[in-house]
């Protein structure tokens, strides 16, 4: 029976990242992943270059654009442009390169990774995690990482996170060919999806294309209206291959550690509930997670609140104030886009918000107080 310093239950962005954190610090490390290798992730790969803080590695095999734009549309029409200001401040990542780039270092480090594999019972026994899995082995740690993503089944075994978990429905897709989007602008579709939007985001030589609402999630299977978005996009070749998910949004302060166990990105339900921006909660958890659990390990402790604290005063300040800016706009939409898009400096404010340089903190109690006014007019 193998004993690590820390089990993780999720080899995607999240344990990845967590593991090559722990890993770069001496800990024992073992990764246990339901997937094969060699899975495409269509997500939309958004990534603010000031997230390269929370990585200990090079990752630019993995950065496919740079992003200098944000394009803004109402139905195909009525654009808003916005410039990103700086140095390259957000960038489009092939999410699949990232995270193998993530679990390469690791493994480089001396973690372990079991693949394909399914959790099957998880014992607390004398301050030590007893994790049983599908093909019967037992392995043993002092620590346990729930990186298993917005399907998470531990998160709430654990009761980390929200007791009921509200989901965003998403569609992903990559098409060949950039269609009409530039190669250093991403664009946010408005108008068509009714209490949602719709984004594309270029690679090299292809797009990352997602449509997703946060309040009727029946809305998405509408086919007619899909093909329609996806033509404003510029791609008349209708014959993809679309991935479904339900991504677990942010959805108030919540607990995310227990006793030697804490939730990291799509499990801990960090997702952006306005945009429904993903790899940035993820990274900025699981390098805290990998602090805490440093900090215990060094000091013989088994205290992990220092994690559910600082991701609670990191991200979910923001998140609250962007949850209530989502509610008003998503059920307002052509308001919200009228008085909040198209105000003269909200362009600027949003691309700051995705480019990590501001929070929705700074800009709600404005937006709220114009958007509430106007809808009850």
């Amino acid at each position: 029976m193998k004993e690590f310093d820390a089990i993780i239950i999720g080899g995607g962005l999240s344990g990845s990242s967590t593991a090559l954190n722990l890993s770069k610090k001496g800990y024992s490390v073992l990764i246990i992943e339901k997937e094969a290798t060699g899975i495409i992730k269509p997500c939309a790969g958004g990534m603010a270059s000031s997230m390269k803080q929370y990585l200990p590695l090079d990752i630019d095999q993995a950065i496919e654009s740079k992003i200098r734009n944000v394009e803004f549309r109402w139905e195909s029409s009525d654009n808003v442009n916005a410039d990103l200001s700086g140095e390259s401040p957000f960038w489009i990542i092939r999410r699949e390169k990232l995270d193998q780039l993530l679990l390469d270092e690791a493994l480089k480090n001396g973690i372990e990774i079991l693949r394909p594999a399914q959790v099957e019972e998880i014992i607390s026994q004398n301050k030590t995690w007893r994790i049983k899995c599908s093909h019967k082995d037992i392995y043993k740690s002092k620590y346990l990482v729930i990186a298993d993503g917005s399907q998470s089944q531990w998160a709430g075994y654990f009761n980390l996170g929200p007791r009921k978990p509200k989901f965003a429905n998403t569609i992903a897709l990559r098409l060949k060919g950039l269609g009409n989007i530039p190669k250093d602008s991403v664009r946010f579709e408005f108008g068509f999806i009714k209490y949602g939007f719709a984004w594309a985001f270029p690679l090299k030589d292809s797009v990352n294309i997602g449509l997703g609402t946060f309040i009727n999630n029946k809305l998405l299977e509408d086919e007619a209206l899909n093909n329609k978005v996806l033509k404003s996009f510029g791609f008349e070749d209708l014959s993809f291959e679309k991935v479904h998910k339900k991504l677990r949004i942010w959805n108030g302060t919540h607990k995310l550690n227990g006793d030697r166990v804490v939730a990291v990105g799509d499990a801990a339900s960090l997702c952006d509930p306005f945009l429904a921006e993903g790899i940035r909660p993820s990274l900025i958890s699981s390098y805290f997670a990998a602090e805490s659990i440093h900090q215990c390990l060094s000091s013989n402790k088994s205290d992990l609140n220092t994690y559910s604290i600082k991701i609670n005063n990191e991200w979910g300040k923001s998140m609250a104030w962007g949850k209530r800016i989502a509610q008003i706009f998503y059920r307002f939409p052509k308001t919200g886009y009228q008085l909040g898009v198209k105000r003269k400096t909200a362009p600027k404010r949003i691309a700051q918000i995705l480019s990590g340089q501001m929070s929705y903190e700074d800009i709600a109690k404005r937006v709220i107080k114009r958007l509430l006014t106007n809808s009850q007019g």
